[in-house]
């Protein structure tokens, strides 16, 4: 998956935005204004960070040396995946919608329902 393939899923799905708020190559995917994927666009090959549960986490580092303990994020909650690697497209939307599911588990029940989740 190359970085126009990832923004445009990571932009397809509800409510969310992209932005820079640390500096000029630090692209921020935010759903609801809550962060799932961030990556640096001057790496090559591309390196996207995405919030895991932190057993499953674990796993996928073990089983592909393309993940990676967060890089700069909290190593329990976040993973370094480059998606021009190894990796299967199919893999990495799972893994995008895995941490576009936890941001919206974590929001409270009130601004689920706001946000028509529940």
């Amino acid at each position: 998956m190359n970085i126009e393939e990832f923004r445009d899923y990571c932009l397809s799905k509800k409510y969310v935005t992209e932005c820079f708020p640390f500096d000029e190559t630090t692209l921020v995917f935010k759903v609801a204004e809550k962060m799932f994927a961030l990556t640096g666009l001057e790496h090559q090959p591309t390196k996207v960070n995405l919030k895991c549960d932190p057993e499953k986490a674990i796993q996928l580092r073990e089983a592909h040396e393309d993940v990676i303990a967060g890089f700069h994020m909290s190593k329990k909650h976040w993973n370094t995946v480059t998606i021009e690697g190894y990796i299967s497209n199919e893999l990495i939307i799972e893994l995008i919608d895995h941490s576009y599911d936890l941001v919206v588990k974590g929001m409270t029940k009130k601004k689920q329902k706001e946000l028509g989740f529940l």
